[in-house]
């Protein structure tokens, strides 16, 4: 049985590509297995225009086969928002001691499920009505919660997820190779 590491990551119509795209390539390069889900549809649009083609659709798949859960910003933020498959989803990741990884808006779902009490987060500057409890940092990681700013973060970001699932070693690794 394979001990390589798992993350689902959720894709919908107006994700931010560099916040989606630059994790996704570092957990690769890692040999950590990322699989991208559409939540509507298999080919989604980026913010930019961008279009990926994911790799299922979300409600082809269960949660309890993946080892972490990211979810990048974008204004796709505000539509899963409305989504209660994802709340739930948040939340069973959560509840199950998973680590989760949101950028930029994406932490707003992190508040939607009820999960941040207590944590120290870090967001787009955007969401500090609704998350006044931003610390600015440009990463934060509070237990299991990985958090970060937005596109500009989106490589320090993904080294950190790559450290926080793979080690140190691993990220550093990565780091060198695609000089970071």
């Amino acid at each position: 049985m394979s001990n390589k590491k798992r993350v689902l990551c959720i894709l919908e119509n107006g994700f931010e590509e560099i916040e989606a795209i630059a994790p996704v390539n570092l957990l690769r390069r890692a040999g950590i297995e990322v699989v991208t889900a559409g939540v509507s549809a298999m080919e989604v649009n980026g913010k930019c225009g961008i279009c990926v083609t994911t790799d299922t659709l979300l409600d082809e798949i269960s949660g309890d086969h993946y080892d972490a859960l990211f979810i990048p910003g974008g204004p796709a933020v505000m539509t899963l928002r409305k989504n209660p498959d994802i709340i739930a989803l948040i939340q069973a990741f959560h509840g199950d001691g998973k680590p989760i990884a949101t950028i930029c808006a994406a932490p707003l779902l992190l508040k939607d499920a009820g999960i941040l009490t207590g944590k120290r987060i870090t967001a787009h500057f955007s969401t500090a009505d609704e998350l006044p409890e931003l610390t600015g940092n440009r990463i934060e990681l509070d237990a299991k919660l990985l958090t970060s700013r937005g596109a500009g973060t989106a490589i320090e970001f993904g080294l950190a997820f790559v450290a926080l699932l793979a080690g140190e070693t691993a990220a550093a690794d990565v780091s060198r190779a695609i000089m970071a």
